[in-house]
Formats: C-alpha cells, sequence, structure tokens
C-alpha cells in the first residue's frame, strides 16, 4: 500500500493492484487534478453515498487459495464505516481507514489497520483512534502544528501502534 497526501482530504491510494483518489476536487492549486486523476481506477469524495458498513461486525476478505485465483486481482471495496470514517479493503492487504472525526463501535478487525487522520479536530480524533481502535500505524495527514498536538495527544498511549506525519506530495509505503 502506498499513500500520498496533497493537502486537505486529498490523497492518492495505491491498494490491492488498483489505485484510488480521494477528494480531487479539493486539491490545493498547486495540484493540477488532471495529472491527480490519471490512471485512478476509481476517485470519490469523503462526503460521496458509498455503501455503509457496519464496523463492529465487518471481516476483512480472505485471501483464497492461489489455485482459486483468477487473473485479475480483486476489487478493491470502498465503504462508509460510520459518519467520519471510510474503509478501504483490498484483499491480502490491512485494511486502510481514513478518518475526519471521533470512531466508535468497531471490531477487532480494526486492530489491523492503517488509519489516515485528516480532521479539523485532530487531537480529539486521534484520541477516539487511539481508545477505539488501537491500530496498527496512524497517519497524520495536517499542518506540522496538528502533528504536533497529535503526537502529544497519544505519545503515552500508542502501544505498538506506529505513527507516522505524512508530507504533502511525499509517498509512503506502509
Amino acid at each position: 500500500m502506498k499513500l500520498t497526501w496533497f493537502g486537505g482530504t486529498t490523497l492518492r491510494i495505491h491498494i490491492g493492484g488498483q489505485m484510488l483518489v480521494v477528494d480531487a476536487k479539493g486539491a490545493p492549486d498547486w495540484i493540477d487534478r488532471t495529472e491527480l486523476l490519471s490512471g485512478a481506477d476509481r476517485a470519490f469524495a469523503l462526503g460521496d453515498e458509498l455503501p455503509q458498513i457496519d464496523p463492529q461486525r465487518f471481516q476483512p476478505r480472505k485471501v483464497g487459495a492461489l489455485i482459486d485465483a483468477g487473473e485479475e486481482l480483486p476489487e478493491v471495496l470502498v465503504h462508509l464505516a460510520g459518519p467520519y470514517a471510510v474503509l478501504s479493503e483490498a484483499v491480502g492487504e490491512s485494511p486502510l481507514l481514513l478518518v475526519t472525526g471521533p470512531v466508535e463501535g468497531f471490531g477487532r478487525w480494526a486492530r489491523d489497520a492503517v488509519v489516515v487522520l485528516s480532521s479539523r479536530e485532530m487531537q480529539a480524533t486521534a484520541r477516539a483512534v487511539m481508545d477505539e481502535i488501537g491500530p496498527r500505524l496512524i497517519a497524520i495527514a495536517g499542518a506540522d502544528a496538528a502533528v504536533e498536538a497529535v503526537i502529544e495527544a497519544i505519545r503515552d498511549r500508542l502501544d505498538g501502534t506506529g505513527l507516522m506525519a505524512l508530507e504533502p506530495g511525499m509517498a509512503l509505503e506502509v
């Protein structure tokens, strides 16, 4: 999985052999939207109507037997996982949660998730993510001051959760 954050909630995600673009219309002015969207298998905005899942009962799809595999990779699924969370799920990869506000009601599967935090209330959202999920990795998509505030808010609560700060235009391989 590779994440490239461009500012705000605009991301390019390489996951499960596909490229997803999130919130292309909200990209900063220095981003060429045509270039951002070129090659994308799917583009969506966080406010779009997406299929909804129950985050408590959700189970990621399992990797099938090699003999049963087709020539194409299974489709990457994108779902709402609550009012402030979008789940991108690809077979054989960690679930990816894009979180923009408080989260609750997640099952054990979320402990294996990579969480991208992009919120106006970054500290409160980070605390909620740690309390509710305790994911494998949190990637912070925010200005330096927001990154510092999140680190201060959750540094003593990480307990095995990785913490990364995303830089605009720089890719992060997860």
